[in-house]
């Protein structure tokens, strides 16, 4: 069975779910970033989860994009993305 790919981002984007991780000192966390422009209409703003343990983001990510049907990408400047989840790759 192929792993899952997820596309490496430096920045959050707006035609997919970002899932961004970051190092505080309180601890590990995840972020997941709905863009407005994936609900054709239905929201104004963009939706952000806020602090989320690292695992429930990821888990909150891929629920959401199999929800929705949308792509997620990963923001992770800390090194922070676990393996077995699949792999993180940068476009060419």
């Amino acid at each position: 069975m192929s792993k899952n790919r997820f596309e490496q981002v430096d920045e959050p984007q707006d035609d997919a779910i970002t899932l961004s991780f970051a190092r505080q000192e309180d601890g590990d966390f995840g972020f997941v970033r709905y863009p407005a422009v994936l609900t054709k209409g239905r929201l104004q703003e963009d939706v952000e989860s806020g602090q989320l343990p690292v695992v429930e983001a990821f888990r909150s990510a891929i629920k959401l994009a199999n929800e929705m049907k949308a792509p997620v990408v990963v923001r992770d400047l800390d090194g922070l993305w676990i393996a077995e989840w699949g792999t993180l790759y940068r476009p060419v």
